[in-house]
C-alpha cells in the first residue's frame, strides 16, 4: 500500500513492473494496453502539448504513480500500429459498488485520424462488458468542440453544466457532464 507523503522511489519500489491486465485490441491499427510505471513520463509529455494541457490539466508524476497502483482506478497506453504510444486513459471508480465509473483523463496526441473515437469504444466495452459498469461518465470543457463531437458521436448524454468550475490558465472554465447508461451502451453497440 503505498501511503500520503512518500517518496516516489519508495513508491516504485513497492510497485510491480507490470498490472498484469491484458491489452484492450481496438483496431488492427492501435491497441490499448495497462499502463506501468515506465509509461508516466510518456503520459505526462502527452498532457503537457499545449492544446490538451487546458482540457485535461497536468498531474504530477507522483498521482500517477499513485493512479496506476490504486485497484479503484485503471490507467492504459494507447498504442499504434507500430505499438508506439500515441494516447492515453484513465477509469476511476472501477470497484464502485454503484457501478459507477468515469473517465478521468483521455488524450490522443493526433486528433482527427480515429483513433480517439476508436480507443472510446474500446474503453466503452471494457468499462461495461468486463467492468459491468451501469453507468460511464465524464465531464468535459464546454470549449472543447473535438472531444465535444466525439463523446456525442458515441453516444454519450448531456446530464448538466458545471458553470465556471475550473480555474485554469487565469480564467474560469465551464465543464459539461456526460454519461451514457449499460443499456443505452447496448443500444450503441448493436
Amino acid at each position: 500500500m503505498i501511503e500520503c507523503g512518500e517518496t516516489i522511489p519508495a513508491i516504485v519500489e513497492k510497485m510491480e513492473p507490470t498490472t498484469g491486465k491484458e491489452s484492450l485490441p481496438i483496431s488492427p491499427r492501435s491497441i490499448l494496453q495497462p499502463a506501468t510505471i515506465a509509461d508516466v513520463p510518456r503520459i505526462m509529455e502527452f498532457e503537457r502539448i499545449p492544446e490538451f494541457h487546458t482540457f485535461v490539466g497536468t498531474w504530477t508524476e507522483e498521482e500517477y504513480l499513485h493512479a496506476i497502483s490504486d485497484p479503484d482506478v485503471e490507467c492504459f497506453i494507447v498504442l499504434d500500429a507500430s505499438r508506439q504510444p500515441a494516447g492515453f486513459a484513465t477509469l476511476r471508480g472501477i470497484q464502485s459498488p454503484h457501478r459507477n465509473i468515469e473517465l478521468k483523463r483521455f488524450v490522443i496526441a493526433s486528433p482527427g485520424e480515429g483513433r480517439g473515437q476508436q480507443a472510446l469504444h474500446a474503453l466503452m466495452a471494457h468499462a461495461f462488458q468486463q467492468l459491468r459498469a451501469h453507468r460511464l461518465w465524464l465531464d468535459v470543457f464546454a470549449e472543447n468542440a473535438r472531444a465535444l463531437h466525439v463523446y456525442r458521436k458515441a453516444g454519450f448524454r448531456e446530464d448538466g453544466v458545471f458553470r465556471e468550475a475550473v480555474y485554469r490558465d487565469g480564467e474560469f472554465h465551464t465543464l459539461l457532464l456526460f454519461s451514457m447508461l449499460d443499456r443505452e451502451y447496448g443500444q450503441t453497440a448493436k
